[in-house]
């Protein structure tokens, strides 16, 4: 923040309360002038001095025009036009004594202009002359003479001083404000910004997601059904051409989930109506079909007739059966499997059990990506994304339980820090 310095007054040029004063000062400036040459011409007419004093009262008047003209800086033609302002005043004072009260408004313009110490030791000056003007218009001593005019320069001081003090408090207020304002507008930009970034990071995690749900899973069952047929193709043709169908149906889920995917990303059996239940069923269904006999999948739905689930829901819940599906059939060599979804008062819950091979969980929790894949992470993320919770139960050959449970209230976003709320 920029501050005056002690050895410049400042320009208040752009202060209100300023300008109105300086405008009543140059108004009592000319109005003093001119009652003090009209009382002068009328108590003194036809002297020798009567020439000198219109025309140093003039060149005052065109003296006092210029001021606006410099500004309100102590730069060099300033101070040499308050000098002569003040020397013209003071040969005019000595000449005719009643000119002294002009000084009143000079008392503003050497506040204005000049450096705080020179102001002041040009407004004692100016009193001194004040003092000196009244005592010899006076027939006697008189000390209201003596005082009055040191009383209106310390009234005149101490009003200016207070204006001065109060446009200073301002600046400085509004300044602060000013920065408050820049920093809010750099905060709200940087917190912009990073939303963005976070925001590309989820879509981009989001949709890694997706892809491995759906189109490299299918890919990865198109492969080993195509090898399967390849191996069989000479010694049992039927088995084969059968592998090939699987395959292509495959193919063809894998191809409306790429439709999908331009459209809104939302699974194709969620898409086909029916809502989460009517999706599992088919999900199992198709698992069973291209198990060909290896694997069974059974689907439950129990509390059926509750509020239909949010399609945010619905989509990761089905994405997650569909994953868990892909992790029984690629690693736990299970020959059957179960997807029950549970409906209660305040969650939804997935079970996808498996009599599988099993694992341990917390060995798949430090080896993530070798056990169990892509999947487990994928899922955690998706129920993470929800405010739900995953929790796995498997012992090495006593098979596995998924248990995704989604809450139905959403979860609360997160809170923004003090400093930068």
């Amino acid at each position: 923040m920029k501050r005056r310095t002690p050895s410049a007054a400042p320009d208040r040029t752009g202060d209100p309360d300023a300008r109105w004063l300086t405008l009543l000062m140059h108004a009592a400036f000319f109005l003093l002038l001119g009652a003090s040459l009209t009382r002068f011409l009328l108590r003194h007419p036809g002297e020798a001095r009567t020439p000198w004093i219109i025309a140093l009262s003039v060149a005052l008047a065109v003296l006092y025009v210029l001021g606006p003209v410099l500004g309100s800086r102590p730069t060099p033609r300033s101070l040499v036009w308050l000098g002569a302002l003040v020397a013209v005043w003071m040969v005019v004072v000595v000449l005719a004594p009643s000119f002294a009260w002009c000084a009143v408004p000079l008392f503003f313009t050497g506040l204005r202009i000049l450096p705080p110490r020179a102001a002041l030791a040009l407004v004692a000056l100016l009193t001194l002359f004040v003092v000196a003007a009244q005592l010899r218009l006076a027939e006697g001593f008189d000390p209201n003479l003596v005082l009055a005019p040191p009383a209106v320069a310390a009234v005149a001081t101490a009003v200016f001083v207070h204006m001065q003090r109060q446009a200073e408090r301002q600046r400085e207020l509004s300044e602060r404000q000013r920065e408050l304002i820049d920093d809010l507008l750099r905060t709200r930009r940087e917190l912009a910004a990073t939303e963005r970034r976070e925001g590309t990071l989820a879509e981009r995690q989001r949709l890694s997601m997706e892809i491995h749900d759906t189109l490299a899973q299918g890919l990865s069952s198109q492969q080993m059904l195509l090898q399967a047929a390849d191996r069989t193709w000479d010694a049992d043709p039927s088995t084969a051409r059968r592998h090939v169908r699987t395959a292509t149906g495959i193919a063809e889920r894998n191809l409306a989930e790429a439709r999908r995917f331009v459209h809104d990303l939302a699974p194709a059996d969620l898409a086909e109506g029916g809502g989460l239940e009517a999706a599992l069923r088919a999900l199992a269904t198709r698992e069973t079909a291209q198990g060909q006999g290896r694997l069974t999948v059974r689907c439950h739905v129990e509390g059926e007739g509750h509020t239909a689930l949010p399609d945010r829901t619905q989509s990761a819940l089905w994405r997650i059966a569909q994953g868990a599906l892909a992790n029984v059939k690629e690693h736990a060599h299970a020959t059957e499997a179960a997807l029950t979804l549970t409906h209660l008062d305040d969650r939804v819950v997935l079970d996808i059990a498996d009599n599988g091979q099993g694992f341990t969980p917390t060995e798949a929790a430090r080896t993530t990506g070798s056990v169990r894949g892509h999947g487990l992470p994928a899922i955690r993320a998706r129920l993470q994304q929800l405010g739900g919770t995953l929790t796995i139960e498997s012992v090495p050959g006593e098979g596995t339980v998924l248990s995704a449970a989604v809450p139905l209230t959403p979860a609360a976003p997160p809170t923004v820090p003090e400093d930068l709320a």
